[in-house]
């Protein structure tokens, strides 16, 4: 068990990553800081709730899935090209394990920028749900104890994302405030190119509770929904500075090419169709030239659909960062002045 802890905090929770020293360049909308120490601290939470929609009977078409939340903390520091962080993942638990059972949690990612374009590479791993207000149809359950705790359902999303920004000056370092921030108004139009494998899973039987389901559609049954897609979602992007406080974010709406399949009893039926994605992500905050502090948000929607039967589920992740950035040494003043000159 004591080897299980420290490979989990050792794979997990600690990175060193490094980036590109490319050297700093002179922007009229960004004031840059890769010549500072910087520290900070980010804290929030990761969740994924996910519906089924489907005609149980004449008074339930729709089934919500929710999992408990487990809020995380990183520290992070900055100096030019390095860049070390240390995340403690799962804190634990906050919601009433009675209603909402005890949910793990891994999440891995991966971003940087280069040029005009943002990656972002992301693994999310959820196990642990509760079917809510289950009360409704389980007479096992009451009003206190309303939810059914489904420990075996799991949750999987491996995403890799790339957006295209038009405009050269929109970049994402600068929309965090961590390393630089915007004076002025900055708005483009973008493209994010998009490919995904998700979906949820269960080993105790089917993910829809035995007494709802519809024995003339076995898609009811189904231990498993997955799916596999690809696409482009144009969208349009903007961020804007008021004296101190920054404000940002991105929205875009677009189809992907989608190869779906459920799973009963062992057996595995595919099919091959369109479905639409949007991209929401707003970010805000305080910052100065010393200090800044920020709120992240982050929505990734999912869905698959099997004619009558729809599977829905959101990735979503909010956040506040905070931190500090050192003096910069008066050798490299004069540098730093000339940097930001507008």
């Amino acid at each position: 068990m004591r080897l299980y802890w420290i490979l989990r905090i050792f794979i997990s929770s600690l990175c060193l990553l490094w980036t590109l020293n490319l050297p700093a360049q002179t922007n009229p909308n960004i004031l840059d800081f890769s010549d500072a120490k910087i520290i900070s601290a980010e804290t929030g939470y990761t969740s994924a709730p996910f519906t089924l929609h489907y005609p149980l009977t004449s008074e339930i078409d729709k089934i919500t899935f929710k999992n408990n939340l487990a809020p995380f903390l990183r520290l992070g520091f900055n100096y030019k090209w390095f860049v070390v962080r240390f995340s403690i993942p799962n804190i634990g638990n906050i919601r009433d394990a009675s209603n909402y059972g005890t949910t793990k949690q891994y999440n891995l990612g991966m971003d940087f920028s280069f040029k005009k374009v943002y990656y972002d590479f992301e693994f999310k791993y959820i196990h642990g749900f509760s079917i809510q207000d289950a009360n409704r149809w389980d007479s096992t359950l009451d009003d206190v104890h309303r939810n059914s705790i489904q420990p075996k359902i799991q949750s999987l999303n491996i995403s890799a994302n790339a957006w295209y920004f038009h405009h050269k000056d929109f970049k994402m370092g600068a929309l965090l405030g961590k390393r630089s921030y915007y004076t002025k108004l900055v708005h483009t139009w973008y493209v994010k190119g998009t490919m995904n494998f998700f979906g949820v899973d269960t080993k105790n039987g089917g993910l829809i509770p035995t007494i709802l389901q519809d024995e003339q559609n076995s898609k009811t049954m189904s231990s498993t929904f997955s799916a596999f897609d690809v696409g482009f979602v144009p969208g349009y992007a903007y961020v804007n500075r008021f004296k101190n406080w920054q404000i940002a974010g991105w929205a875009g709406f677009g189809p992907v090419i989608q190869a779906k399949y459920y799973q009963v009893n062992g057996d595995f039926r595919g099919f091959l169709g369109l479905a639409p994605r949007y991209d929401i992500r707003i970010m805000g905050g305080y910052t100065t030239p010393k200090h800044f502090l920020f709120l992240v948000t982050d929505f990734d929607n999912k869905s698959i659909r099997f004619n009558d039967l729809i599977y829905r589920q959101s990735f979503y992740t909010i956040k506040l960062v905070g931190g500090y950035r050192f003096p910069i040494k008066e050798n490299k003043h004069s540098e730093f002045l000339e940097r930001i000159k507008l």
